[in-house]
């Protein structure tokens, strides 16, 4: 049934901002739900024309995934699933007027293709994830490898690529050229993630034809400023992965504040250049910095804060969820920004939003454990496995760890793609990886 313009701009709308693992699992379900029946505009907006799921960022950045093949396009998954998706990046919300407003849209040269704009919202979602915080560490922004985004890891990979050519082309044939020097400076799951995919892609790269590839080596160190590595996460899970990256040659540097980074590496607090060819800064989250103009109530990392409901405690028709909402579980803690946070986030505040709109009370978001993976290649996996849903966590590794990380971003899949279409996207997927290159290699 066809719905006249008078009908649509009747309708209640609902703006989401940000595709990430929340914001697009939450537009599909809206899109279901109300979208293709007429109940409400559902619209999403994203700084970008691809979804990728953001804990496989480390994977784009060193070429083991190709965005070209795995990405999510946003226009084509809108039209699928019934709800509408605008390209823009947001710069600020008239709370007064219940207005979103939007950066003009530039291209390569910037040359502005759309001009600023702005779109009237009944119920906004903010889901805009979180960015690298460089604590006002001088030089970071200016010669480090940031990982917030996908064209950001799509620069580090073409960056590392180029590095390993260089390397590679010696002048006499029966030398080795000398390790590439790789400093990562955070060792969260993002920091241990990489440094075992890019030990694995130097495997990769000698099967390829590039010249004296075989002698192509990293040296890499792992910078940590707290006393062990994955330090949010449980302490037999980050003595496992310290085992596994020394097994790789990974150097890691625990109790290291770096205060400055520069062309040639990063100075430590004690005045010490650890030398680099290449740079990466993964030390730590914020939320974007225009939310602080918006009159919410935040933290000292641009977090909104939000009731239990998910709504936000300044203004009531605006929810938060994902890294940029700040909650409290029934234990007092803060709720961890996770992509498994997000996807719960994503269903609660579905299920409020419809609730809202046929007059029936708001539910409460409810954290729910369900442990903590990380991935370290075709090396190993480590982590805990179930979480909250048992006393205590029971650890897991090898296989059995692999398959329970892999079956994360199935469930997103899954979510995102429905339960039809769902197993023919991951075949698919299974089977590019069989006829593609092993990495990306352009």
């Amino acid at each position: 049934m066809q719905t006249s313009k008078k009908q649509t701009e009747t309708m209640p709308h609902v703006v989401i901002v940000g595709g990430g693992a929340g914001g697009l699992e939450l537009a599909t379900k809206l899109g279901h739900r109300l979208g293709r029946r007429n109940k409400a505009k559902v619209t999403l907006i994203d700084k970008h024309r691809v979804h990728i799921w953001k804990p496989l960022l480390h994977e784009v950045a060193t070429g083991s995934l190709d965005t070209e093949i795995d990405g999510v396009v946003y226009r084509a998954h809108a039209a699928r699933h019934g709800y509408r998706f605008q390209l823009g990046s947001a710069s600020s919300i008239d709370r007064i007027n219940k207005q979103i407003h939007l950066e003009p849209l530039l291209d390569e040269n910037d040359t502005v293709v759309v001009e600023a704009r702005s779109l009237s919202y009944d119920t906004l979602v903010l889901a805009i994830g979180s960015i690298s915080n460089d604590f006002g560490t001088p030089g970071v922004l200016e010669h480090c490898s940031l990982l917030d985004s996908k064209l950001q890891a799509q620069k580090f990979q073409q960056t590392l690529l180029n590095q390993f050519l260089k390397k590679s082309q010696t002048t006499n044939a029966d030398e080795y050229p000398s390790p590439t020097r790789l400093a990562i400076v955070g060792a969260g799951a993002t920091g241990v993630e990489l440094s075992a995919e890019l030990h694995h892609v130097v495997e990769v790269v000698s099967v390829y034809d590039m010249a004296n590839s075989k002698g192509l080596k990293l040296s890499i160190d792992l910078i940590e400023a707290g006393p062990r590595i994955l330090p949010a996460l449980p302490e037999r899970i980050s003595e496992s992965a310290s085992k596994e990256l020394g097994k790789l040659g990974v150097k890691v540097r625990t109790d290291t504040r770096i205060t400055q980074a520069t062309e040639n590496g990063f100075i430590n607090a004690d005045d010490q250049l650890i030398e680099a060819d290449l740079m990466v800064w993964a030390a730590g989250v914020k939320a974007e910095n225009w939310l602080a103009d918006t009159g919410l109530e935040i933290n000292r990392i641009n977090q909104i804060e939000c009731h239990r409901t998910l709504k936000t405690v300044s203004d009531d028709d605006i929810y938060a969820i994902g890294d940029c909402c700040s909650v409290e579980m029934e234990d007092g803690q803060k709720v961890p920004p996770r992509a498994q946070s997000a996807h719960q986030m994503a269903s609660t505040v579905g299920n409020n939003i419809l609730r809202e709109m046929v007059g029936r009370p708001l539910v409460e978001f409810t954290y729910k454990d369900y442990g903590s993976l990380v991935n370290l290649s075709r090396f190993s996996t480590v982590g805990s496995l179930m979480g909250n849903l048992v006393k205590g966590s029971m650890f897991i590794e090898g296989k059995i760890a692999r398959i329970m990380y892999l079956s994360l971003y199935r469930m997103h899949q899954l979510a995102i793609h429905g339960y039809v279409k769902g197993p023919f996207i991951i075949l698919l997927s299974r089977i590019s990886k069989i006829i593609r290159p092993k990495i990306k290699l352009h």
